[in-house]
């Protein structure tokens, strides 16, 4: 108020002194070189966006860090607009908040207010500054925690990597143990950084940032239980080694090639290309059988039944059986085929060809041209497979 009638009092009293004169005309000349300052910065950044709207159409690709796609194309343009929009009224804003207190100093009854605003602006500068003086001992601190941290964790990479390239042979320690584990020591090693770097965050004693951290805490822990016991699971199985990428399982009557194995969950390709995906804690828990681990030694196992009658001689049954197995494609010579009788019945005996493979791949049709070798091996020898079946016929008493 007092400021006022202070500024009133001297255009009334002195309007046409030469010093109130002199000051109205430096007001002035700085008024409008500010104009023609924020004329000129308009102009720049009008041409600035002319300039990134040819250099985007020329050159336009996707933003990418480390392979993961930030902006499409067509969203970079906007992005860029948006940025220099924003500068150009930071950069008029500068120019208002320095010329305003400015012009205010040049008359001393608006001194006080030019004075006040200059604190406005400088005060939270100074504390900033100050500030991260003061904390620069801190950001020293972190930064040291966070490059040993980093080289720490390349060092765990190189050796990872050679292992699982066989290049470096540890007793005991599988091949695919070793980017798991890596895994595992780098998520150990970015915790004990973040425990030994956050007594260094800014105010990382105040109340709210640790009522932030025990909420989020809290959040975790309710809603991860489902997910951390998978992750668990996932753990245990790839320490279990019960398959490996790209192998023939059976996981619950589900039989599939192995086609992604993650932390949380196994996915399963079928032979009728059907994506099956079953939870780590799911698979833990079931039976799981490995049609790949047989092709190591003697080979995998296909077995097919029949039954015959008595009137033909089990050792032409065998014959015809272990004939029809060696001329089926993918199935080995040695070890031979076999056969097993598996039972006799009131009617009939039943026998089971049992044969060897290394190519699990093609199972489905290595059967199917197994049975069509049986079906032609007993047709050729003229035999019937045809099964006997008998019917008995009771007449109820009341139709007599």
């Amino acid at each position: 108020m007092d400021n006022i009638k202070n500024i009133l009092a001297l255009l009334s009293g002195d309007i046409f002194s030469s010093a109130l004169t002199l000051r109205l005309g430096v007001a002035a000349a700085f008024v409008i070189v500010q104009i023609i300052l924020i004329w000129v910065v308009v102009i720049f950044f009008r041409w600035l966006q002319k300039k990134a709207a040819f250099l985007i159409k020329k050159y336009s690709p996707a933003l990418t860090i480390k392979k993961i796609r930030i902006l499409e194309a067509a969203q970079i343009p906007g992005a860029i607009y948006f940025f220099i929009r924003i500068g150009k009224w930071v950069v008029i804003a500068i120019q208002l908040f320095l010329t305003i207190p400015l012009v205010l100093s040049l008359f001393e009854p608006t001194s006080n207010l030019a004075h006040a605003l200059l604190g406005y602006i400088l005060a939270p500068i100074n504390k900033v500054i100050a500030g991260i003086i003061r904390y620069i001992p801190n950001i020293i601190t972190i930064i040291v925690f966070i490059a040993v941290s980093k080289y720490l964790i390349r060092s765990l990479k190189f050796f990872a990597d050679r292992i699982e390239k066989e290049k470096l042979v540890v007793p005991g320690f599988y091949s695919d143990w070793a980017h798991p584990t890596f895994n595992i020591l780098r998520f150990l090693i970015y915790a004990f950084t973040v425990a030994m770097v956050y007594p260094y965050l800014p105010g990382a004693d105040s109340r709210i940032f640790q009522g932030v951290s025990v909420f989020v805490g809290i959040i975790i822990s309710f809603g991860s239980g489902p997910a951390i016991g998978n992750l668990v699971a996932g753990l245990v199985i790839t320490y279990m080694r019960p398959f490996k990428l790209g192998d023939r399982i059976q996981i619950q009557n589900i039989t599939g090639f192995v086609v992604e194995k993650s932390p949380v969950i196994i996915r399963l390709r079928t032979h009728k290309n059907e994506y099956v995906t079953f939870p780590n804690s799911m698979v833990l828990t079931s039976n799981i059988i490995n049609y790949h681990t047989s092709t190591t030694e003697q080979g995998l196992i296909l077995n097919a039944e029949i039954s015959f009658c008595y009137a033909l001689a089990w050792q032409t049954v065998h014959e015809i059986l272990v004939n029809a197995a060696l001329k089926t494609k993918h199935i080995l010579d040695d070890p031979k085929p076999f056969v097993l009788q598996t039972a006799l019945e009131d009617f009939y005996a039943r026998y089971q060809i049992n044969a060897y493979t290394k190519t699990v791949d093609l199972v489905p049709s290595i059967y199917s041209e197994l049975f069509e070798n049986i079906q032609n091996g007993f047709k050729e020898a003229g035999l019937d497979m045809t099964a006997a079946h008998f019917r008995i016929n009771l007449i109820d008493d009341k139709r007599k």
